[in-house]
């Protein structure tokens, strides 16, 4: 992903108003600079002063299109269950895949109007991907024969149609 400055990132949320998103918090390391941005297809964090809140800034056909997202309620599993990633198909605990609820675009939205996937809980897909983020636990990963170009093309189509689907409202 091309990095991205704060002002490119703040007007690219789609889902919320100017204001919300000039409120959210900017992922760890985004000051510092540490943000690996040759490692992201997408830059996707939880906000660190609102735990239930989360957001996501991916490249668009015309720019980066952000979402804010709602985190459900945190699962009382014991870890003994997996759950998989709709986005980069990681194996994860229960607890390493999160429901996050997206308000649609405009009026859709402001009625209260959501839609949701499941995604790993620190949104770390990329990082997953190219083995740079391990789940934790012991969990074997599907096998796949993909290559790594063929599994970030599969993820980014997956995070397309959920982008596209809160765009549009």
């Amino acid at each position: 992903m091309e990095p991205l400055d704060e002002k490119e990132i703040r007007s690219s949320f789609v889902n919320c108003s100017k204001g919300e998103a000039g409120r959210i918090k900017l992922p760890p390391g985004f000051t510092d600079g540490s943000v690996p941005w040759a490692d992201l297809d997408f830059l996707g964090w939880p906000d660190p002063a609102a735990p239930q809140r989360a957001a996501l800034v991916a490249p668009g056909p015309d720019g980066p299109v952000g979402l804010v997202l709602r985190r459900s309620a945190a699962s009382k599993g014991h870890g003994l269950r997996s759950s998989m990633c709709r986005i980069c198909q990681t194996e994860h605990a229960s607890s390493g895949v999160t429901l996050f609820a997206a308000p649609l675009a405009g009026a859709s939205g402001r009625r209260g109007n959501t839609v949701g996937e499941y995604v790993c809980s620190d949104l770390a897909c990329s990082l997953y991907l190219r083995g740079k983020r391990q789940p934790r636990g012991r969990l074997v990963q599907p096998e796949e024969t993909l290559t790594l170009d063929q599994r970030v093309a599969r993820a980014m189509t997956r995070l397309t149609a959920f982008t596209d689907r809160v765009a549009a409202g």
